[in-house]
Formats: C-alpha cells, sequence, structure tokens
C-alpha cells in the first residue's frame, strides 16, 4: 500500500509541477469554455484524458509500444496549441450547451500522447518491480486528484471573471485562449524537431 501512495503522491506533483507546466496549461484550456454548470463534462474530459495518459504508460511500461521521445516533445505543445484554436473557434458558442463529443475524442488523443511524455522518466523508476499494475493505478489516482483540482480552479476562476468582472463569458474565453497560444507558441519553437 505504502508504494502505491508513492506512486498517487508522484502523479499529483506530475501535473502540480509548474516548472514543466504544459499539463496545467493543458487542462486551463480544457476548462476556459465551461461553467460550472457543465462540471460533469469537464470531469468526464478529465478522466478520459487521465485514462489515455496511464494507457500510453502502461503500454511504454510493459514494451508493448514505445513512441521517438523528441516527437513527443514536440507533439505536447501541438495538443495544447490545438485546444487554445479550438476554443476561438467556439467562443460564439456555449460549451455548457455543446455535445462534448468531439472534446472527448480529441482529449483522449491528446492524453495518449502527454502519456508518452513521462513514459521514459516513469519506465526508469519501474524498471526494477515485477508488479507494474499497483504503481499505475497508483499514478492515475494522483493525476485525476491533481486534474479535478485544476479543473475546478479554473472553473471557479471564470466564475469569478464573469460575474464579479462583468467580463463577457466569450471575450474571457478569447483572451484565456488567446494567452495559452501565445504561450505555447515558444514551446513549439524549442521543441521543433530537427
Amino acid at each position: 500500500m505504502q508504494e502505491f501512495w508513492f506512486y498517487t503522491k508522484l502523479g499529483f506533483n506530475h501535473v502540480m509541477d509548474f516548472g514543466a507546466y504544459d499539463h496545467i496549461l493543458f487542462l486551463a484550456a480544457l476548462a476556459v469554455p465551461f461553467t460550472f454548470k457543465s462540471w460533469k463534462k469537464v470531469l468526464i474530459l478529465c478522466t478520459m484524458f487521465t485514462v489515455a495518459h496511464c494507457l500510453s504508460l502502461a503500454l511504454s511500461a510493459y514494451g508493448v509500444l514505445r513512441a521517438d521521445e523528441e516527437i513527443i516533445e514536440f507533439l505536447i505543445p501541438v495538443t495544447i496549441f490545438l485546444t487554445g484554436i479550438f476554443n476561438l473557434f467556439y467562443t460564439g458558442r456555449n460549451a455548457d450547451q455543446m455535445k462534448i463529443h468531439w472534446h472527448a475524442l480529441f482529449t483522449t488523443f491528446f492524453g495518449f500522447i502527454h502519456g508518452f511524455g513521462f513514459s521514459n522518466y516513469f519506465n526508469m523508476m519501474m524498471a526494477e518491480l515485477e508488479d507494474k499494475l499497483n504503481p499505475l493505478l497508483g499514478f492515475a489516482l494522483g493525476i485525476e486528484i491533481s486534474q479535478a483540482l485544476i479543473i475546478l480552479s479554473i472553473l471557479l476562476l471564470g466564475w469569478l471573471v464573469v460575474a464579479w468582472l462583468k467580463l463577457n463569458r466569450q471575450i474571457y474565453i478569447a483572451i484565456c485562449s488567446v494567452v495559452v497560444l501565445l504561450i505555447t507558441i515558444p514551446m513549439l519553437l524549442d521543441t521543433l524537431p530537427a
């Protein structure tokens, strides 16, 4: 059980690492179009991201599938950038009333990519372990807890800005999405494959 909690903390810290803020940035971009009325939708998307993230970790940990680290490091900011662009296309729509089919499809695919971004480090930690399922489940729980906290924080921030500062919701979504895009551009340039 101690090992399980060690990996839960590792998963939690993996997301909450402000030095590697790509995960937080992706979650912010994912949650920005939604309000508290749609918290269930956003948490479903968050869970789908976690499942895909851990699936790619499991495939890598068990040696089923490995990905080129350089390409993955570039694709991670691509996923963030595309999520920001996606938000800009939907600023005139009410995300709370939208079906999340496209969001779900892209979020799952993007989670798969993000999981491979952490797989090398995770594999080094698990190299000596025979039981890899327990650490994977602990790690998934840590990711899910931290992501839920981030998502709820983003929804709260959106509510505060729109309700208290009286900023138009569409303008808020557009501003946040543009900020995400501007932060992501240097990440894209830094990780551009040679």
